[in-house]
């Protein structure tokens, strides 16, 4: 499992997660700023992701859905805040209505990727910060932590296949 390690921290308002791979810096920001990629990784395995709009510049805009086992879906957008490939990105995150648009009943999450380089391998720190302590609980409710957990355990395989 990628996951090293997992920061919840109710003072700072975070969850923070530290991944390590088996690739540089430059193949790693590919899964993040390339949507075909993204979508290969991003949501656990049994509810995929599917992107319509992904614009990595800042000001820039995502829209996706991720469907699960019974076909329902789960839609989501980012508006991105911050670029500096291919070391960092960090976005607004939320949910989204059935057309695409944001879901202004639902909490929104600042997200923020950094990749290091460490002996040829990439750290990858993603911190996702909430407006309250209520948020994030509600959104580890949900499924964030073991849902992240998951979608950022499929990077090594697709990293993998990659290479063969």
């Amino acid at each position: 499992m990628p996951v090293i390690s997992t920061d919840k921290n109710t003072d700072a308002l975070s969850l923070t997660f530290v991944a390590e791979f088996d690739a540089d810096v430059e193949r790693i920001w590919q899964l993040w700023s390339d949507p075909r990629q993204l979508e290969r990784w991003w949501g656990p395995p049994t509810w995929p992701a599917t992107f319509t709009q992904h614009d990595v510049v800042v000001g820039g805009e995502s829209r996706y859905h991720m469907t699960g086992p019974e076909g329902e879906k789960s839609r989501g957008w980012w508006r991105i805040t911050a670029v500096d490939a291919p070391t960092h990105l960090a976005f607004d995150d939320g949910f989204a209505e059935e057309n695409g648009e944001p879901n202004g009943d639902m909490p929104v999450v600042h997200g923020s990727v950094s990749l290091e380089d460490v002996d040829g391998r990439t750290r990858m720190t993603t911190v996702n910060q909430f407006e309250s302590v209520d948020q994030m609980d509600q959104l580890i409710q949900m499924g964030m932590d073991e849902g992240m957990r998951l979608a950022m355990g499929q990077i090594d395989e697709l990293l993998a296949t990659a290479r063969a």
